[in-house]
């Protein structure tokens, strides 16, 4: 079954007859019929039926005619993505992020834009989305993936659906450690190691209510896995979202959530009206793409 003879099977669906398909498509009457004949002696069932003034499909042609639609659709993609491929895209591609189970997501799309773009390379920054938001306005990062608390007045931005939960690092032993979650009351009086961004500290004193007090925050970090290491020298619990905690040593570090449980979302976001490169503009509309779907 070619994909012209499905072109030709289409235009006599829509136009009803052989005479005004055959005009469309720049072919002579008795060609057309003979295409759909073979057509219908391939497939091996009945695909309209003739009448004086027009054509009708039966049930199987009105089936094919789906699946007609479907699969052609599926050319002009494919045909798209093909002519995209053969562009000459290169160049690097900025993006800041934080150790976030969002992350996981970004990966995801890096590896989808590398099997078109394989000439294109990267940079990932690793900071807070303070951090991270900055570089993008000075235009040094292209892309943030960004957890919320944060204004992104000036930027184009899409919302994932996954949420950032928030957990207590301790060590192993720590008698902590033998609860399922953590509340309020069992980190009061005890050393606390906070993230640097105000907004998420005045939140999580808040969900700390009057069990905190400031003189328990002994650090602040910008990421956690920095703060970890004070958490496994003994100075104090760190509370973080545990995007990176998989990847750690259980034997070293263990987590728990908060109860009641805190989540954040996260965003991907670039700056509105800034003029991109033709990499970082085909990575925005990747994101786009892939994001939309999984939406």
């Amino acid at each position: 079954m070619e994909i012209r003879v499905l072109q030709y099977f289409l235009a006599v669906a829509r136009e009803g007859g052989v005479s005004r398909a055959a005009e469309i498509l720049h072919i002579t009457q008795p060609t057309l019929s003979r295409q759909l004949a073979a057509l219908e002696d391939e497939v091996g069932v009945k695909l309209f039926e003739r009448g004086a003034r027009k054509m009708t499909l039966t049930n199987e042609g009105m089936l094919l005619r789906r699946r007609a639609e479907e699969i052609l659709s599926l050319v002009d993609k494919t045909q798209q993505e093909l002519s995209w491929q053969e562009e000459l895209i290169e160049g690097r591609v900025v993006i800041g992020c934080g150790e976030m189970a969002a992350v996981g997501l970004l990966s995801e799309i890096i590896a989808s834009f590398h099997k078109k773009y394989p000439l294109v390379t990267y940079d990932i920054l690793t900071a807070n989305a303070d951090v991270v938001k900055d570089q993008m306005e000075k235009g040094l990062v292209d892309i943030g993936v960004l957890l919320e608390p944060i204004d992104i007045e000036k930027f184009d931005f899409l919302r994932l659906e996954h949420k950032e939960r928030w957990v207590t690092l301790m060590r192993p032993d720590d008698p902590l450690a033998e609860k399922e979650a953590i509340r309020a009351d069992d980190l009061k009086g005890k050393p606390l190691i906070f993230p640097a961004r105000a907004n998420i500290r005045n939140e999580l004193s808040n969900w700390m209510g009057d069990a905190f007090s400031e003189e328990q925050v002994v650090f602040t970090s910008n990421l956690a896995t920095n703060g970890a290491l004070m958490v496994q020298a003994g100075l104090g619990y760190s509370i973080v979202i545990e995007g990176a905690i998989p990847f750690w040593d259980e034997g070293k570090i263990v987590s728990r959530p908060l109860s009641p449980e805190i989540l954040s979302d996260s965003v991907f976001a670039w700056k509105r009206g800034q003029p991109f490169s033709p990499a970082v503009k085909r990575f925005v509309e990747e994101i786009q793409c892939l994001l939309s779907i999984s939406n």
